[in-house]
Order: structure tokens, then C-alpha cells, then sequence
């Protein structure tokens, strides 16, 4: 099978028709085989009666129903580990992608021999609450993940080679780093492709202001769990022992002074008078604290079923 398209969505019934025949003209016309895997994430408003319907016009087309909304990075999880097609792309069920653009993703996979491509919506018609907002994550995630190539992270459309979803987890609102996730995996031929954003048709957005506080505690946890997930204790150990050698400093500096001034038979403040003192305890305390959280996450580490885990490229 040439192509898996795996699409998300949430009350979209208005949208999937035009959607599904709109992709199927462009497979027919390029004579692909293929698969839509539509995952309806708990829809309320009829979507699933539609995918039945749809299905029984087009058997390329499977869909996979949650019980309840459990968010797109799990609904592209499990479309991830449905999918049979060289290449999966994923898209957006709203028509704000286009199918247009599947087949010059699909060729630049193919011929280009990369790994992952992700969209770029050069021109967008979204509101400018949500845009700027966006360029600041984008641009937060370059400098952490060091993949100065993408503009846009959190683009619907992107097309992988199969190997990729297979190798890769999606979970919590993770769907918005995947090219991050898929790095961390070892998956580096990693590009970018200008693609048409239209405007909404159906429905409204589903964009909230709390994606932002997520979004950026994801951030940090990929970039926690793909540095240190089999070192904890290089991350917890050497920020204690930086916090207790900082607070053992201090207080070594203010018994030292002290002792000084005594021998010169001048007025000195006793070590525990002084300020600074309870600063430098604390940050022996917390030096403490971080050595013994390293110490407990390596144990926890070194006990994991996936401990000994690696991502294998390839194998003669």
C-alpha cells in the first residue's frame, strides 16, 4: 500500500464528506493505493453515523471510534499503529488542510529518501490570538530541539515514513513536538514544505487559551525524557551537587570570615546571625534533595522493561 492517511477529529460531520471524496479524486488521479484511517475522538455530533456512511461508499476508508475525548495525540497514536501504508500523512478534518498537497509529500518521502516532512502555513487564516502565540512556541522549540529547519511544528499535514510512527509514542499533547519526538528517536532527515492553509467552512475551532500552559510543559518533558531518560542522575545529580557545593561554599566563606575577625580582635556577627547562612542551608538541603531524586529515578530506570531499549536503524 502506497498511503495511509491518518485524520483526527472532533465534531467535524459537516466537514467529512466533502473531505473524503475530496481525497479520493486526488488518489484516484495519481492511481494510488491507500487507506483513510478516520479516528473519531468522541464526537457529539453525529460524525461517527457519517463515517459509517462514508465506509460503505469507499472501503479504503476505516474508522476507529474513542468511548469518550481523549485529545488528537491520542487519537494519532492509535491511528499510528492502524497504519499499513509506506507513507502516512496526516491531516487535519476541518479542511484546512488540502488533499492536494498529499502527492508531493508523498513524493518527497519517496525520492528524497527522508523521514519525516512537516507542513508549513506560510499564509494562515487563523486570528492573530492564535498566531502569535504560535510563532513564539515555534521559535522556542527551534532553539531547544535544534531543528532550525521547521516553521511550523504544530501543522496538521506532515508525511512520515512508516518507520517513523512505528518507532514513535504520542501521548498527552505531544502531537504538537512530533518532529522532536521523531529526533530523539534518531530519526534526523527531518523537512519542510510550504502548504496551503485555508479557511475554516464547517464548525469552529477547537483552539483553547490552555494549550499554551500545556504546550510548553510538553516542550520541557520531551526535551527531559529524550536527554535523560536513561541518565536521570546526570540531570537531578549534578544540579544537587552544584546546589550543595554553592551552600557548603557559602558557609565555609562565613565561619572563615569569622574566625578572621576573632583573630584580629575585631566585632564579628555569629555564622547563624547572618542571612546568607539559611540561604547556604538551604541549598544544601535542596543539593540533598536533588542528589536523592536522581538517585531513586536511576533505580527506577534501571528496573524499567525499556531500560535496555535502543532504536535499531538497520540490520545485515
Amino acid at each position: 500500500m502506497n498511503i495511509s492517511l491518518v485524520i483526527p477529529l472532533y465534531n467535524e460531520a459537516e466537514s467529512l464528506p466533502e473531505l473524503c471524496t475530496w481525497i479520493k479524486r486526488v488518489m484516484d488521479d495519481h492511481a494510488y493505493s491507500y487507506e483513510i484511517i478516520l479516528i473519531d475522538d468522541g464526537s457529539n455530533d453525529g460524525s461517527w453515523e457519517v463515517i459509517e456512511d462514508l465506509k460503505k461508499e469507499n472501503a479504503a476508508i476505516t474508522g476507529i471510534q474513542f468511548r469518550r475525548n481523549y485529545g488528537k495525540s491520542a487519537a494519532l497514536n492509535v491511528g499510528f499503529e492502524a497504519a499499513q501504508g509506506e507513507v502516512v500523512i496526516t491531516m487535519d478534518a476541518d479542511l484546512q488542510d488540502s488533499p492536494d498537497e498529499i502527492p508531493v509529500l508523498y513524493r518527497r518521502i519517496q525520492e528524497e529518501k527522508l523521514d519525516l516532512i512537516s507542513g508549513w502555513k506560510k499564509k494562515r487564516y487563523d486570528p492573530i490570538t492564535k498566531t502569535i502565540p504560535t510563532k513564539l512556541f515555534n521559535a522556542v522549540t527551534r532553539k531547544m530541539s535544534g531543528i532550525n529547519n521547521l516553521h511550523d511544528f504544530n501543522c496538521g499535514l506532515k508525511a512520515y515514513r512508516k518507520e517513523v510512527v512505528k518507532s514513535i509514542e504520542v501521548y498527552g499533547e505531544m502531537h504538537r513536538y512530533i518532529p522532536v519526538i521523531a529526533k530523539w528517536a534518531g530519526f534526523k532527515r527531518i523537512e519542510e514544505q510550504v502548504v496551503e492553509h485555508r479557511a475554516r467552512k464547517y464548525g469552529t475551532t477547537k483552539f483553547g487559551f490552555s494549550r499554551f500552559i500545556n504546550g510548553f510543559l510538553d516542550l520541557l518533558s520531551i526535551f527531559f525524557v529524550g536527554k535523560f531518560s536513561k541518565r536521570p542522575m546526570h540531570f537531578f545529580g549534578t544540579l544537587g551537587v552544584l546546589s550543595f557545593l554553592a551552600g557548603f561554599g557559602i558557609t565555609v566563606w562565613l565561619i572563615a570570615d569569622k574566625l578572621i575577625d576573632i583573630s584580629k580582635g575585631l566585632a564579628y556577627r555569629n555564622v547563624t546571625d547572618q542571612p546568607l547562612f539559611y540561604i547556604a542551608l538551604v541549598a544544601i538541603i535542596v543539593g540533598f534533595q536533588l542528589f536523592l531524586t536522581g538517585f531513586i529515578a536511576e533505580l527506577v530506570s534501571r528496573n524499567s522493561p525499556e531500560r535496555n531499549h535502543y532504536q535499531i536503524g538497520k540490520r545485515i
